[in-house]
């Protein structure tokens, strides 16, 4: 009987390893807005979805670095769901204080843009595996706004 429960195990095991997952990729990121106290950044994802139906995303959580340090982090619940075989894109907004931008100043004094690191978990709730979370992460440089773009 033991023998049988293993079989069984093995025989789902491989099965739900097999399975099609989503897959994503991070397209894009770039200035979206300014405001008075932060800075709002936008990070572009690809979602392609192999299921028929449409899938829940629980949530995505993102953390974005430069220096080697974190300047900014959260989540975004219940952001909808991805269509059935399709390519969603989402935007991930990114805000990040004024503040943390000063004490960046030796990155940014150089040549007015900031080294970043965006890593991103897309948790996403998948029919009988339940959720799955896809990480993301993705290296670059923003170029920071001049005057004129804040006027």
């Amino acid at each position: 009987m033991s023998q049988l429960l293993d079989k069984a195990k093995e025989f789902v095991a491989d099965k739900v390893a097999n399975v099609k997952k989503p897959e994503a990729s991070l397209t894009d990121m770039d200035l979206k807005s300014v405001h008075r106290d932060n800075i709002e950044y936008g990070a572009k994802v690809s979602v392609n979805n192999p299921y028929g139906t449409s899938i829940p995303i629980c949530e995505i959580s993102y953390t974005f670095k430069s220096a080697d340090r974190v300047i900014a982090s959260g989540t975004i619940p219940d952001p909808g769901s991805l269509k059935g075989n399709d390519t969603t894109m989402l935007d991930v907004p990114v805000k990040v204080p004024h503040s943390i931008l000063v004490s960046l100043v030796r990155d940014i004094g150089a040549d007015w843009d900031i080294d970043y690191e965006l890593v991103l978990g897309l948790t996403i709730d998948l029919p009988v595996i339940g959720n799955f979370t896809i990480p993301l992460s993705r290296k670059g440089e923003i170029k920071l706004p001049t005057l004129s773009d804040l006027i």
